[in-house]
């Protein structure tokens, strides 16, 4: 995958060395001496461009052409704004991705300056709080790309309300789906007769809601149709 990020602060620095490790080509765009100076020491060399990242003509150098993803992640948000316009609509780069730095200029960054992905990190940190302590033990592993759904992971404890109870029996929520069980290191495809265990690492395909009602059929002392463990 090609990639090109605009802007070498720490953000895009950081994002250039995870790609680099997983051997994507990258171009990483700046044109302050400092900052270069830094990333010298931290990239490979054939990884920076010396340039202003809002300069087409920079852009068209570092290979827009050809990119598959390009990363604003400056500090500037219309300067991130701008340079994901022109990706779009001079480069057809086909994905865009966008760093937000003030919160009030999230309503920017959509479709209209061809915004594939804004990231908000005061958003993640509101959405990550506010799932933590609604979900209790649950953790949130990963959101999927596509649909208001994630991948969570919650550990059995001895005393579950669920344990002993077939999955078929559980009455799960319409938009949750056990995805694996694992058992004493082991994955187990889970069926519709098989039943939890203490300490079990249960996997599932959940929407919020869905993951809320999981969290609580496998909190203690819990009544799981009708009975209570």
């Amino acid at each position: 995958m090609y990639v090109i990020i605009a802007g070498g602060g720490r953000t895009g620095a950081q994002l250039a060395r995870i790609l680099v490790a997983q051997n994507h080509y990258v171009q990483l765009i700046d044109n302050r001496p400092e900052v270069l100076a830094r990333l010298h020491k931290e990239l490979p060399t054939e990884v920076i461009f010396e340039g202003r990242p809002i300069d087409p003509l920079v852009l068209e150098k570092a290979g827009a052409e050809k990119a598959d993803v390009l990363a604003a992640c400056t500090t500037e948000d219309e300067v991130n704004l701008a340079i994901c316009f022109m990706a779009r609509s001079r480069y057809k780069v086909p994905r865009t991705i966008a760093r937000i730095n003030n919160p009030r200029n999230a309503w920017l960054f959509d479709h209209k300056f061809h915004v594939d992905v804004a990231v908000n990190q005061a958003e993640i940190m509101a959405s990550i709080i506010e799932e933590e302590m609604s979900l209790g033990d649950m953790m949130t592993l990963i959101k999927l790309r596509r649909g208001n759904y994630s991948l969570v992971e919650e550990k059995v404890p001895a005393d579950a309300a669920a344990l002993g109870v077939a999955i078929k029996d559980l009455n799960l929520p319409e938009h949750c789906v056990i995805a694996a069980i694992i058992r004493h290191g082991e994955v187990i495809v889970p069926r519709g007769v098989t039943t939890f265990e203490p300490g079990d690492e249960v996997l599932a395909v959940a929407d919020p809601e869905g993951a809320r009602q999981l969290a609580k059929m496998l909190s203690p002392n819990k009544a799981v149709n009708g009975r209570t463990k």
